[in-house]
């Protein structure tokens, strides 16, 4: 009998073995199914916008794109992008299965969470206060101090609802300025502060963080409101999708690649500092110890060599190492990729000679595409400059804004370059004539003014 009992608890042993052995067996199969399923190509849907997809020069970025990218190549697989005008219109095409997954910051509330599985890694956003920060001022660091403020803010934007609220909650007297939409977005207020000419803004701590790069004398750090989660997003239905995702986004790898993503994009100083113009060096004939490589390139692209120089000052204060914060290299700041397409590579992009020489061959390209839409040559070279900062695809844009608009399109000044600035609005770069979308335009037009400015400077004292 007690040689039964002894068999008995033996076999409940090995079963309970078994029970477990296949349990755990079954839950990293289902592991690694979760991870495998990726499809071998993702067609992912996003769309424009300074934060998400947007093409800069010759190349598309954005915090989303470059992180789909990165579960491209983690994944090894292929991925198909399509950009959307609008969320809704993303969120249809995403309905009907037509694309796989949202890669888009869609928001974590009960309206959505009806719609799509949220998947992802998850973006927390809250609205704060744009403030200047001047010398002897002491800061707004509570929200009770907004009483008697005067706060400018988009009309009908969820930040004038905001401050309603909290006016309410604060029993009145803050003073909300709400500006039409169609003439003034959130970053025309952000510049404004930074100008003085209105007092304070509120906005997004993302789109903030983002124009801080640009305004270092603006403090960003008093929140208003209360977080707004959201991520990226894959059709009802589709949790396995949303949990292969996850399993990648929530690797330890990918959580400090996103975080380093974020920094580049977010916190990355993006103003250039100039250096003052050695203007006893220009009376001796003398702008740089390049002058001898602009001279022989401009050659070959009919240009006073002065003008080269003047962008070359513009682009990197004559600095062969300068590295913009989008990679951007050398005297002239090439792109990799434009670099690559005239015979760079990294062993010779900071080469003074080379990177000028490969400069001239990319405005050379551009003068030729640009002579279809721009006579006059001399007018040309505005259009010019301006191609070589933004990329000539944003120049297509604005030249076609232009002429739908009623403004002359063979016209820098007061035409064009004003079109350039229409892409920062939503009703324009989501306009049909405009191809490819989003631009925040100004320091491109920035850009054609200092080296105009400079190239005059440079005239003034150089023969």
């Amino acid at each position: 009998m007690r040689q039964q009992k002894h068999i008995l608890t033996i076999i409940t042993f090995l079963i309970t073995c078994c029970c477990i052995l296949s349990c755990s067996h079954n839950k990293i199969n289902n592991e690694e199914e979760t991870i495998k399923r990726i499809p071998d190509t993702l067609i992912v849907g996003t769309l424009y916008s300074p934060t998400s997809y947007f093409l800069y020069k010759s190349d598309i970025m954005g915090y989303n794109y470059d992180l789909v990218m990165h579960l491209a190549k983690d994944k090894n697989i292929e991925i198909k992008f399509e950009v959307f005008r609008s969320l809704s219109s993303l969120l249809e095409r995403l309905d009907s299965a037509q694309i796989d997954l949202a890669a888009y910051n869609t928001p974590i509330t009960a309206e959505f969470n009806n719609r799509v599985t949220h998947c992802g890694i998850e973006s927390i956003t809250r609205q704060v206060l744009i403030q200047p920060t001047k010398k002897g001022e002491k800061l707004i660091t509570d929200v009770t101090q907004l009483v008697g403020k005067e706060i400018y803010v988009e009309k009908g934007s969820k930040y004038e609802s905001r401050l309603q609220n909290l006016n309410s909650e604060l029993g009145g007297g803050i003073k909300i300025h709400a500006i039409n939409r169609d003439t003034i977005m959130s970053e025309d207020l952000i510049s404004m502060v930074a100008n003085n000419e209105i007092p304070l803004t509120v906005v997004d701590n993302d789109i903030a963080q983002l124009d801080h790069t640009y305004y270092s004398n603006i403090d960003i750090s008093l929140e208003i409101s209360f977080p707004q989660r959201s991520s990226w997003s894959v059709k009802k239905g589709n949790e396995w999708l949303a949990d292969s995702i996850d399993v990648w986004a929530n690797t330890k790898e990918v959580q400090h690649y996103s975080k380093r993503l974020f920094n580049h994009y977010f916190t990355t100083s993006r103003n250039n500092k100039q250096i003052i113009i050695n203007v006893k060096n220009l009376q001796r004939g003398i702008i740089s110890k390049y002058d001898n490589f602009f001279k022989e390139s401009a050659k070959g692209i009919g240009w006073d060599w002065k003008l080269l120089a003047a962008q070359g000052y513009v682009e990197s204060n004559f600095n062969p190492l300068a590295v913009s914060w989008a990679g951007a290299r050398g005297i002239m700041q090439l792109m990799p990729g434009t670099a690559r397409h005239y015979g760079l590579d990294a062993s010779n992009i900071e080469d003074p000679q080379s990177n000028i020489h490969a400069a001239t061959k990319s405005i050379k390209d551009l003068n030729k595409s640009l002579s279809k839409y721009v006579e006059d040559e001399e007018e040309r070279k505005k259009f010019i400059i301006a191609a070589y900062n933004s990329g000539i695809a944003h120049i297509y844009d604005a030249i076609a804004l232009a002429k739908k608009y009623g403004k002359d399109p063979q016209i820098w000044d007061d035409n064009v370059c004003d079109a350039l600035l229409m892409k920062r609005y939503p009703e324009y770069y989501n306009d049909e004539v405009c191809k490819y979308g989003y631009f925040g335009g100004k320091q491109t037009v920035k850009y054609v003014e200092n080296v105009i400015k400079t190239y005059n400077l440079f005239s003034k004292y150089v023969h």
